[in-house]
């Protein structure tokens, strides 16, 4: 966000009275308390409120003392305060005794910006764990500068009323703190203690009482989590799975029951150096860990696990497979108190917590709804009575070259705006149907949705749609234009097309929204081109291919296609992606290759199937070519014998970077692409014009070549990123070379690998370009939305 402009100058010292509206995270974040403080320390008198549009304050007094006032109000705004802007007006004196807090203004368009849940501060970690003190122990301990916002809002402005606290009234110690001025918890609207907040619960199927409810709820949670049990546990934007992470027998049957595949696990652990001997911590990292969103970190496992003795570490099934462990450190005083305060008996001290949900269908927030889909899942239930209005799955982050890269943006970051480079009228972009997020923009602000989840589930749909009308709700937006990917088949598109009732629908092709995506959130005005490198798994084509391996020249109002992979059939669409030896086996024949059985992805392939895939390629049925990254490195993942069956979205991807960081010192080889450069003006395979083609097919003989000389397959994995990375910086030079652009955007959900992005932006840079890769927002799918608004806003020309 910008810097709110500088307060007006003021002439002379006579009185003064001026209005004032702040614009911003500036409710339910102890800004009114820090205006009355600092009005009252500089003796000014007036008054201020929250409304709508944002906090407005009216002050009077000396012209030297309303000038300070203006001067320190967004320097010194409280820590979770986000000022975006500050507009001063003078209106006439009205005198009055002192400086007062009015009631909240209802009514009027909202305007201003609601803060994300936020995790449990030092100040009131301290009260839980103080026998002393009256919430000693409460599991909804919180404060103006912590706890649940975004996932309890009902409506704006940020009051109690408008919270899902309004059924629960003030106890007579806790109304006094919320109504004094000076009192971190003044106006807090989650205040709460044991004699009037919400209740903790355990239900356990067979336990004492007609409900099953357990006596002492954590206490129960903690002895079912140390004797292997799954627990469901509601946390601040749904239900969590829960198990003792170190427990191998309890973290293979949550894998079961929850159908995940091999897909990774979270663990939540007490702190860093519960895990510091598993994984390495940068400064970043750390900052990430222990600061207020407190994401899921994905953090880089030591090649060689440092010994330490009575060390917790966690079972093999936890990750099987990845070079990362995502770690989260507790952010609600449930998660303290689960994994243990000073002087609690022993318990599990890294837990497995991961969305409370079957896969691929959106997280579970109501209890009823929670006691019945994961009855299948769960041994207990760890429940409360505050509901949760809005679902919000944790956020998941790495570092990349010591800056964060946002992987899954959600709790702690949404419903954040992202600052836009240029002004767009209202609109809805809707996504795509993978990892589904939507966006809703107006001027220059862009609200991306909590993370939704893959849009083949109908409850996904309807979660969609649900959240879809609140976050209109809070931000004001009505949008008169959707956005939408081109994909014939994505149900986010039908939704789009389905409810726009005479609004304009644009479709944006997905890799064009992914570049403009990455140009967005770095500030581009779109004035000049850049040279968009797109990578991922999917995305429909212009001419019905399937794209993914993309080099762009593209701004907001449209894109040239510079070059791309090389074509191979998709062999089963689906049935390639699940089966990588599939697609290993489709990119040897199209390098005339012969499959021979001593080749991993032909061992791995049943005979039977062999000879129907065979004759599928052959006669091209249900083969889509496609230039998709990500499928070409599921096929050197099946063919270096790396990964042949993929339980989880780019799990054969995952499993070869990981391979690479275990190749041997000092091997500098890359596999190189061959480049089939078009004379000017002439056309490629599939009609479009001048582009240029990289083909894989030299690669594809040089793996077949060291696998048979007993070369490893860490080796392998290695030289092919190395290929990778060179055929990136060719193409580049090569576009610069001809259009003269000097900027590159690496997008797509290959670059989620950071062995791979690391090295392109470094030979990129040693060549003298300017690179962009994404900070903001996930740079797969999760981010594509903001791309689409961009693209939709410039294609129907709205300033």
């Amino acid at each position: 966000m910008s810097a709110p402009p500088s307060p007006p100058a003021v002439t002379g010292d006579g009185p003064l009275r001026r209005r004032i509206l702040v614009r911003g995270v500036v409710q339910g974040v102890g800004f009114r308390p820090y205006v009355y403080g600092l009005a009252t320390e500089l003796a000014l008198v007036g008054h201020v409120t929250n409304t709508p549009e944002g906090v407005v304050a009216e002050v009077e007094g000396s012209g030297a003392a309303v000038a300070r006032f203006c001067e320190r109000l967004a320097v010194q705004a409280p820590p979770l305060a986000v000022v975006e802007s500050v507009r001063h007006q003078e209106v006439p004196l009205a005198g009055g005794e002192a400086f007062t807090i009015l009631a909240s203004r209802t009514g009027g368009p909202a305007r201003t910006l609601v803060s994300p849940d936020t995790a449990t501060c030092a100040d009131c970690l301290a009260e839980l764990a103080d026998p002393a003190d009256r919430r000693h122990r409460h599991p909804f301990v919180n404060c103006t500068h912590c706890g649940p916002r975004f996932t309890i809002v009902t409506g704006v402005p940020y009051d109690r009323a408008h919270t899902t606290m309004a059924g629960f009234p003030m106890c007579a110690d806790c109304a006094r703190e919320y109504g004094d001025p000076v009192d971190r918890r003044f106006h807090a609207q989650p205040v709460a203690c044991p004699a009037c907040g919400p209740r903790l619960r355990l239900i356990a199927p067979g336990a004492s009482g007609a409900s099953g409810a357990v006596g002492d709820p954590i206490a129960g949670a903690r002895a079912l989590l140390t004797r292997g049990a799954i627990l469901a546990v509601k946390g601040l934007g749904g239900y969590h799975l829960a198990c003792d992470a170190t427990n191998g027998t309890a973290v293979a049957l949550l894998r079961r029951r929850k159908a995940r595949g091999d897909k990774p696990f979270a663990v939540m652990a007490r702190g860093p150096a519960d895990v510091e001997h598993l994984v390495r911590i940068g400064p970043e990292e750390r900052r990430l860990l222990e600061g207020g969103v407190r994401p899921v970190v994905l953090l880089r496992r030591h090649l060689d696990p440092a010994y330490a003795p009575g060390a917790p570490r966690p079972a093999d099934a936890v990750a099987p497979g990845s070079p990362d462990l995502g770690v989260m450190l507790p952010y609600t005083p449930v998660h303290h108190l689960l994994l243990g305060l000073p002087g609690d008996p022993d318990g599990p001290r890294l837990l497995v917590m991961t969305s409370g949900n079957v896969s691929g269908e959106p997280i579970v927030t109501d209890d009823t709804e929670a006691l019945e889909r994961l009855a299948d899942l769960a041994d207990a239930w760890l429940v409360h009575d505050r509901p949760i209005h809005v679902p919000c799955d944790d956020s998941v982050v790495r570092v990349c070259d010591g800056e964060p890269l946002v992987i899954r943006r959600s709790r702690g970051y949404a419903p954040l705006p992202v600052a836009l480079p240029l002004p767009v009228r209202p609109a809805l972009a809707v996504g795509g149907d993978l990892k589904n997020a939507f966006c809703l923009g107006a001027g220059r602000k862009a609200w991306l949705s909590a993370h939704i989840g893959d849009m083949d589930d109908l409850r996904t749909q309807g979660a969609f749609e649900g959240a879809v009308g609140q976050l209109a709700s809070i931000t004001g937006v009505r949008p008169g234009l959707l956005a939408a990917d081109r994909h014939p088949g994505y149900r986010s598109a039908a939704w789009a097309a389905r409810t726009a009732d005479g609004r304009p629908v644009a479709r944006v092709q997905h890799h064009h929204a992914h570049v403009a995506a990455a140009m967005a959130e770095h500030g581009l005005d779109g004035t000049r081109p850049v040279i968009g490198v797109a990578f991922d798994g999917t995305g429909h084509g212009d001419d019905g291919a399937v794209w993914g391996g993309e080099f762009l020249l593209a701004d907001y109002d449209g894109f040239t296609r510079f070059g791309h992979l090389a074509y191979v059939p998709l062999p089963g669409g689906d049935a390639a992606v699940r089966r990588p030896y599939r697609m290993a086996l489709s990119h040897l024949r199209a390098a005339g290759l012969d499959r021979s059985p001593d080749l991993p992805c032909t061992a791995a392939c049943p005979p039977e199937e062999l000879g129907v895939l065979e004759r599928q390629l052959e006669r091209g049925l249900h083969c889509v070519p496609t230039s998709s990254m990500g499928r070409l490195f599921d096929a050197v993942s099946s063919l270096a014998g790396v990964c042949q069956q993929a339980g989880y979205e780019a799990q054969a991807a995952v499993e070869l970077e990981a391979a690479a960081l275990h190749a041997p010192a000092g091997d500098t080889t890359a596999y190189d692409f061959a480049l089939h450069v078009p004379e000017r003006g002439a056309r490629g395979e599939r009609g479009e014009r001048g582009a240029v083609q990289a083909d894989p097919a030299p690669v594809l003989a040089a793996v077949v070549r060291d696998l048979r000389a007993g070369h490893t397959a860490a080796l392998v994995a290695a030289r092919f990123h190395r290929g990778v990375t060179a055929l990136v910086r060719r193409m580049c030079a090569l576009a610069r070379e001809r259009h003269g652009l000097d900027t590159v955007a690496l997008t797509g959900g290959v670059f989620v690998n950071t062995l791979l992005s690391t090295a392109c932006s470094a030979a990129l840079r040693e060549d003298g370009f300017t690179v962009l890769r994404h900070r903001l927002v996930p740079p797969g799918d999760g981010g594509l939305a903001l791309g689409q608004l961009m693209v939709a806003a410039r294609t129907t020309h709205t300033d």
